[in-house]
């Protein structure tokens, strides 16, 4: 073949891409199954998912052998500066987006021929949002199989609890007997305790280790969706007049419910609820919402999401159809979905910042005083429309909750 002969191939961008960062392949590497990233955007994914040698890929998940040495794939490295190459010289710019135009084949793309090959620009070492997400689904399966294996260990746990007394008593008898007759055994006698004890003590070890990976999980990570998605779905639901109990009174801008200091002439209704409770106006059946709720003016409070039928005699999250987290004042929070309790430890937030994702069907709570930490995330029902939701326990007045305009 002559090698001065050219022949175009049409490429789109999606060709020559790294699914971790989005962006155009850099110093790419591809693993035994064949598919290829950039070095670093894997070397990264693979640094922050796991501490285990065994690595999986991004795209099929299949295993690849540990250690891997990645080495950069200079063909496809070849290809990405070409087609870098032709992007500068039709003027599209270092970083350029689709080509404008009609399609010159089935997918748009630019024709390439022989050129030099210049060194690409350097990409920022932040991890791309794609790889933020899919740490977040690593570090979640690790929550979830931290908790499982937590509930395994307590349940051998209870199982191997075996009173030792009956045993002993029965030891101490045989040996008296043996003794009285003369035929015991010096040997015996003499012997050391018996260790029954150390699977116990193993267990007890394994089980404190466990307790400790799962709550640097639930603390030391956030697992939160870009703050930007979270901002585009920034709402300032205001309180119902019909549903907040007779001892609560509403700011005239609806943004804040309080405990009033004494009782209120609201005229009775079947759906204001029996106790200190609340409901926004606002109703959500789909889509994305996220608002936020100062609570440092109440001394016991609730906060989450119900339906309009929830029953007015009932305490949020203590029905299926509401969820929420709620801080004791005993120095207690915890989470309340499907009637049940977890209790997620003792530090109280002062802001709590709410993100209904009805899309994904699912309802996560953050501490946003200071920076956004996620406090519990669960499954959330779509059946029903669902509305802001909130609880004043202790009829102390002047408690109060406000719903904090978010700075888009």
């Amino acid at each position: 073949m002559d090698t001065g002969l050219a022949i175009p191939v049409w490429l789109a961008e999606d060709d020559l891409g790294c699914i971790i960062c989005q962006g155009l392949l850099t110093r790419p590497a591809t693993l035994p199954c064949g598919h290829s990233f950039c070095r670093d955007c894997l070397k990264g994914l693979w640094a922050a998912g796991s501490a285990s040698p065994r690595r999986s890929c991004p795209t099929c998940r299949e295993s690849t052998p540990a250690p891997l040495h990645l080495r950069k794939n200079t063909l496809l490295q070849e290809l990405v500066d070409k087609y870098s190459r032709a992007l500068r010289e039709l003027g599209a710019g270092p970083d350029p987006g689709p080509a404008p135009g009609p399609a010159p084949g089935p997918a748009q793309g630019r024709a390439l021929g022989p050129a030099p090959a210049p060194a690409p620009p350097r990409r920022t070492a932040q991890l791309p949002a794609a790889a933020q997400k899919r740490i977040i689904e690593v570090v979640r399966e690790l929550a979830e199989l931290a908790e499982q294996l937590v509930n395994i260990v307590k349940s051998l746990q209870s199982q191997s609890d075996v009173p030792e007394s009956g045993l002993d008593n029965d030891r101490s008898t045989l040996s008296m007997s043996m003794a009285s007759s003369g035929e015991m055994d010096l040997s015996l006698a003499s012997s050391k305790p018996m260790t029954s004890n150390t699977p116990e003590r193993k267990t007890r070890d394994i089980l404190h280790h466990l307790e400790e990976i799962q709550k640097k999980l639930r603390e030391n990570f956030t697992w939160k969706e870009p703050l930007e998605e979270q901002m585009q779905g920034a709402i300032s639901p205001t309180f119902d007049l019909r549903s907040h109990s007779c001892s609560l009174t509403v700011s005239k801008d609806g943004l804040a419910v309080t405990v009033s200091h004494c009782p209120q002439t609201h005229l009775w209704n079947h759906e204001r609820f029996v106790t200190c409770q609340a409901l926004c106006s606002q109703a959500f059946s789909s889509g994305r919402q996220y608002w936020e709720v100062d609570t440092q003016h109440c001394s016991h409070w609730a906060v989450g999401v119900a339906s309009w039928g929830m029953k007015r005699t009932q305490i949020l999250g203590r029905t299926s159809d509401s969820c929420c987290i709620e801080w004791k004042g005993t120095g207690q929070l915890s989470a309340w979905h499907m009637v049940e309790e977890t209790v997620l430890g003792s530090d109280r937030p002062t802001v709590v910042g709410i993100w209904l994702d009805l899309e994904e069907g699912k309802l996560a709570f953050y501490s946003v005083a200071n920076q956004e930490k996620l406090i519990y995330e669960c499954p959330v029902p779509a059946s029903s429309p669902l509305h802001p939701a909130f609880w004043l326990y202790g009829l102390n007045p002047g408690n109060a909750l406000t719903i904090r305009p978010v700075n888009v």
